[in-house]
């Protein structure tokens, strides 16, 4: 028996005509609304740049975890801010192959300058290339060989300094002692130069073990092999770790093998983090010897602005001056966070370093 089809037909060319047009009308508006954002953001990107006076930085850090690191990357934004520089941030993630090719990348957005945050040597060659374009380089505590960039950095000689003649103090010069330290990074291989000097100064100091590794997981990683090293040597009473990641680490291991009281970690750098741990009543973390890591990352970004400007002369090294901080003092000040810390100790802000005004005063 035959079956007229037709009709059927009919209704499924309609519905398929109708999901056609749909499809078209919705790709419509994703790319009409796809072009409207680029051409609103290609309207304010020449609105910002129409008198020719804003400063574009590329930031290219190795990695922005850990309590320091975020909140020199903290100031570092609000300064850019403030005095109108445009920041473009890469983030390498603690991977060095990804900030050697983060710095190539950089290069090829032909910014106004390049801040490198943290580098190792391996971004010398793509840095080298930077300022053979006629773009100029700031490294933050990076290891970058051209005596054409500017480096900024804490004066990581005077942290160890102050933090080592604390554990001298404290010790009479005599004392077994752990250490963590990681080698090839420039601030503490910095640090690392007065610590050798210190042992060298005080035989009686012994240190029966070296640890740390510097990773995504660097407090815990480093917790573990300091507990590792308490257990083995069950005479050490210091823990010197010239680092906030090092020293967080070091004082979990003291407080998990209950060794409060008789091991103290003397550490490097702060953060609200820091500070609590610091307060905290028997904590093993008894002192450090820090900057303002948002200080760092401000006076960073105006070293970068003028770099741009080309108005450093012949400045190639910008150096923030450090301050100890003990336990003890937070405790007595009642300090709880880093803005009360800068209170304290307004030393800590360096606003005539590489001063810059603000964008509306300019």
């Amino acid at each position: 028996m035959a079956t007229n089809t037709a009709p059927a037909q009919t209704g499924k060319k309609n519905q398929l005509l109708i999901l056609i047009v749909a499809i078209v009308v919705v790709l419509a508006v994703v790319v009409g609304g796809a072009w409207a954002i680029k051409s609103r953001q290609a309207t304010a990107n020449e609105a910002n740049n129409a008198n020719g006076d804003t400063v574009n930085i590329a930031l290219v850090s190795r990695g922005t975890q850990g309590d320091f690191l975020n909140q020199w990357l903290d100031g570092a934004n609000k300064e850019a801010k403030r005095i109108g520089a445009n920041l473009h941030i890469y983030d390498a993630k603690g991977d060095d192959n990804q900030q050697i090719l983060d710095v190539q990348s950089a290069v090829a957005t032909k910014p106004d300058v390049i801040l490198v945050d943290h580098s190792l040597e391996g971004v010398t060659n793509n840095v080298k290339a930077a300022l053979d374009a006629g773009i100029p380089v700031v490294g933050f505590d990076s290891v970058v060989n051209d005596d054409r960039v500017v480096h900024v950095s804490q004066s990581d000689a005077d942290l160890s300094k102050l933090i080592t003649s604390q554990l001298v103090k404290d010790t009479n010069g005599k004392a077994d002692v752990i250490y963590t330290y990681v080698a090839g990074f420039a601030p503490l291989d910095r640090r690392n130069a007065v610590w050798e000097k210190v042992k060298k100064a005080n035989p009686g100091l012994n240190q029966v073990a070296q640890v740390g590794v510097v990773n995504e997981a660097t407090a815990q990683q480093t917790a573990e092999q300091v507990k590792a090293s308490l257990q083995a040597n069950p005479s050490v009473t210091a823990v010197l770790a010239p680092y906030d990641e090092f020293a967080k680490g070091a004082a979990q291991a003291v407080d998990e093998l209950g060794l409060n009281g008789k091991v103290k970690v003397y550490g490097v750098d702060i953060s609200d983090a820091d500070i609590a741990e610091l307060k905290k009543d028997n904590s093993p973390w008894i002192a450090t010897a820090t900057t303002d890591p948002a200080n760092d990352g401000a006076v960073s970004v105006r070293t970068a602005y003028l770099a741009a400007k080309g108005k450093l002369g012949d400045t190639k090294t910008v150096t923030v001056p450090p301050t100890l901080v003990t336990g003890d003092v937070l405790r007595e000040k009642n300090i709880t966070s880093l803005s009360q810390l800068v209170t304290a100790f307004p030393s800590l802000r360096t606003d005539d370093l590489s001063p810059v005004e603000d964008a509306a005063k300019q």
